[in-house]
């Protein structure tokens, strides 16, 4: 491997380490909390229905446009990416910058640690 890949190899685990380890301070106790903005569309329950927005049962590591019974919007469909903590984190601080067209009309959460938080408590749902 020629130094130019190893470097990049090597940065890009180191921001996978940084990354992993910011959403693994997050407290699913706390997330429970900021999730009470997210009842009144969303279900969490494994079974549950959809809302006005899709259940989140199982959302961490699911494919985005995926739950049965839930018409996303084209935009949504067309996003196709994994929900992680990464892509989740992204998507709670501006729904609508990070999937232009969204329906969702949430604006967001600004507050880093409420979105940690929030996603600490998804990730409870498997």
């Amino acid at each position: 491997m020629n130094m130019m890949k190893f470097a990049a190899l090597g940065l890009s685990i180191a921001l996978s380490f940084a990354t992993t380890s910011a959403f693994a301070d997050g407290d699913a106790e706390k997330g429970e909390k900021v999730f009470k903005k997210c009842k009144a569309c969303h279900t969490i329950e494994k079974d549950g229905g959809n809302k006005i927005g899709p259940n989140l049962f199982g959302i961490v590591g699911r494919k985005s446009g995926s739950v049965a019974g839930y018409k996303y919007s084209k935009a949504m469909l067309e996003k196709n990416v994994m929900w992680d903590e990464a892509n989740l984190d992204t998507y709670l601080a501006k729904p609508k910058d990070f999937v232009k067209g969204t329906k969702m009309s949430f604006a967001g959460i600004k507050k880093e640690d409420q979105r940690e938080d929030l996603i600490a408590y998804l990730n409870t749902f498997h």
